[in-house]
């Protein structure tokens, strides 16, 4: 029994073919292609979008996963079910990260430590988000950009920049509080 292969779009439309497109003429002739085509138009979409970019923080991390398990009673403080029974277990995903660095960047450099954790649970997922430094941009979000870019290597010369750190004058006091 010999079956034809058939290619469907992102919708489930079949089509015959992966690699032809519609064109202005008839079937001999290889004219202009239309914008009509949604296989095209598709195909072109999805290879744009195939590679996923860096994080622009927190790029150089690692995971884990685990569980969670409530060790005391704490039933008179919080509703949340995952929280109220001793013993009771929650799956949860740990992430730990170096904020400045890309993928690749050295472990080592004074920087500030990131720490997420995902539980899931019966009522849904629960973040918990942690930086390692006691003084936070939120009351500021604006200067969130500058002080990310402050960390990066130059665009121009793709070279760590200890310039760009030194008139970032609103990062500062993190000095004090990176570990080496």
């Amino acid at each position: 029994m010999d079956t034809i292969p058939t290619y469907t779009g992102a919708e489930g439309v079949p089509y015959a073919s992966a690699s032809t497109a519609q064109h202005f003429g008839g079937n001999n002739i290889k004219g202009l292609m239309l914008l009509q085509d949604t296989q095209l138009i598709e195909t072109l979409a999805h290879f744009s979008r195939e590679r996923i970019p860096e994080r622009v923080v927190h790029a150089a991390g690692v995971g884990a996963w685990g569980e969670f398990e409530v060790t005391h009673d704490i039933s008179e403080l919080t509703d949340a079910k995952f929280l109220n029974g001793v013993g009771k277990k929650s799956k949860v995903l740990l992430r730990v990260s170096t904020v400045g660095p890309e993928r690749g960047g050295a472990d080592t450099i004074r920087d500030v430590r990131g720490w997420g954790m995902k539980i899931f649970t019966e009522e849904g997922n629960q973040d918990f988000v942690f930086n390692s430094i006691p003084v936070f941009f939120v009351r500021d979000p604006i200067k969130f950009p500058s002080l990310n870019r402050s960390h990066k290597r130059h665009p121009a010369t793709n070279q760590g920049d200890p310039t760009m750190f030194w008139e970032y004058v609103h990062h500062l006091h993190l000095i004090y509080f990176i570990r080496i």
